[in-house]
C-alpha cells in the first residue's frame, strides 16, 4: 500500500492503521460548493484486477466536528475517485454516504443514522469500470449504499482508505480487517421487459 498525501501523524501495527487528520483536509470538486479540496490522506494498493471485494472496518469514536469523517476511498485523480464514510453532523445524527466524482464533479448520496454509531464495515467491489459499495454495522450483513460508474476506470485502479476533517479538527481514525477476496457481488446479465 502506498500514501497519497501522507499524514503527519499515523502508526500501522499488527493490522491496524491510525490517521490522525489534519485540519481543513477533504476530498471534494465543485458540485454545489464550487470549491476544490484534494487533499486527504489515503492509503491505497493498486491493482489490474477486473472482478474483486475489499472490505474493511472503520472506527471513528474519535470524530467530534463537523464533517470529520473516515471510509474507503477509490482515487484515480483528483477528478476522478469515489468515497464512502460516516460524517460526523452533530450530537443527534451523523452522515452515512458516499461521493462520486467524475470529470472533475462531485456528488454526495447520504442517509441520517444515530449518533450513537462509531464504527462501520465496507465493502467495494469492483466488476470492470462499474463499482458497488455496501456497508454493515457488524461486518456479515451488508447493505448496498450504491452502484456507480467510473468512466475512467478501465485498467490499473488504486483503493483503499482516507480520513479528513474539513473544519479546525482533528481525530484518530482506526481501520482494521482489511481482507481482498474475490468479487462478492454477482453478474447480472439484464432483464427482460414485463
Amino acid at each position: 500500500m502506498n500514501w497519497t498525501n501522507e499524514p503527519e501523524d499515523y502508526k500501522i501495527q499488527n493490522g491496524r492503521i491510525e490517521i490522525v487528520t489534519s485540519p481543513h483536509t477533504d476530498l471534494w470538486q465543485r458540485t454545489y460548493y464550487h470549491f476544490r479540496n484534494d487533499n486527504a490522506p489515503m492509503y491505497q494498493m493498486d491493482t489490474e484486477d477486473k472482478y474483486f471485494s475489499f472490505t474493511v472496518k472503520t472506527d471513528f469514536t474519535g470524530a467530534k466536528k463537523r464533517f470529520d469523517q473516515c471510509g474507503i476511498v477509490l482515487y484515480l485523480d483528483s477528478d476522478n475517485w469515489l468515497k464512502a464514510s460516516v460524517e460526523y453532523e452533530n450530537e443527534d445524527f451523523l452522515h452515512l454516504g458516499s461521493v462520486v466524482t467524475n470529470n472533475g464533479y462531485s456528488d454526495w448520496a447520504t442517509t441520517e443514522i444515530p449518533s450513537d454509531i462509531r464504527t462501520m464495515w465496507y465493502r467495494l467491489s469492483r466488476r470492470e469500470d462499474d463499482f458497488r459499495i455496501e456497508c454493515s454495522r457488524d461486518g456479515r450483513k451488508y447493505s448496498q449504499m450504491r452502484v456507480c460508474h467510473l468512466g475512467k476506470a478501465t485498467g490499473r485502479i488504486n483503493f483503499g482508505i482516507y480520513a479528513a476533517s474539513p473544519e479546525e479538527s482533528s481525530f484518530t481514525a482506526v481501520f482494521t480487517d482489511l481482507k481482498v477476496t474475490e468479487c462478492q457481488w454477482q453478474a447480472h446479465d439484464g432483464q427482460k421487459p414485463d
